[in-house]
């Protein structure tokens, strides 16, 4: 089986293609914007312009554009190519690829938010969930007890008044670790995580009763 996956949740592009566990190919790019325009093209340079059985996407926190824009993507492939469209979410895979980097222990996921807040999240060594996504100010989120591990790209401000013994990993969701996910983390509800409120509130909820 092949297997397409797309990451546009952060300041990453990427996609990688896979026949069964190989990886045949893979993207990876740090551009902060413009996915719309560079997603199909890069999609379109794979082999075979990417076909695949099954395609995971993911579902974000993150850009609200760029999660968008790779859910759009993958249901149109999807609904061309008769493949199977599944959802991940993207701080697990940070997890994933945190705990295959250095342990497969416990740790705090921590990336950019929207207006200068952090998503934060805990995880288990089985890199499923502990707690919920949660949006917050640096002040508060350090503020918090977290876990001596934490992954992502504000994971050093996370912890940097901890002391010592506290291990950070910089990085950013890549495509071509997908495979690491815990299955138990795939979804066929293909539904954005926002991770925070809505930032308008809608005109029906202002007009008096």
């Amino acid at each position: 089986m092949r297997m397409l996956a797309i990451e546009t949740a952060s300041e990453a592009c990427s996609i990688a293609l896979f026949e069964g566990d190989d990886l045949i190919a893979r993207d990876h790019r740090i551009m902060g914007r413009g996915h719309a325009e560079a997603l199909v093209p890069m999609i379109g340079a794979l082999p075979d312009k990417g076909r695949a059985d099954r395609i995971l996407v993911s579902l974000g926190p993150g850009s609200f554009t760029g999660v968008r824009i790779g859910l759009a993507t993958a249901r149109a492939l999807g609904f061309a190519w008769g493949a199977e469209v599944l959802g991940y979410p993207t701080l697990g895979l940070i997890a994933a690829q945190a705990q295959a980097l250095h342990a497969a222990q416990p740790l705090t996921v921590c990336v950019n938010g929207g207006h200068g807040e952090w998503f934060v999240q805990d995880f288990g060594a089985d890199g499923l969930p502990e707690t919920k996504v949660i949006s917050q100010t640096p002040e508060t989120a350090q503020g918090d007890i977290h876990y001596s591990f934490a992954a992502g790209n504000r994971a050093r401000q996370l912890l940097e008044f901890d002391g010592a013994g506290m291990v950070t990993l910089d990085i950013l969701p890549d495509a071509g670790a997908v495979p690491l996910l815990n299955p138990a983390l795939l979804t066929l509800a293909l539904a954005p995580i926002y991770g925070r409120g809505p930032d308008a509130t809608p005109m029906v909820s202002r007009i008096p009763a």
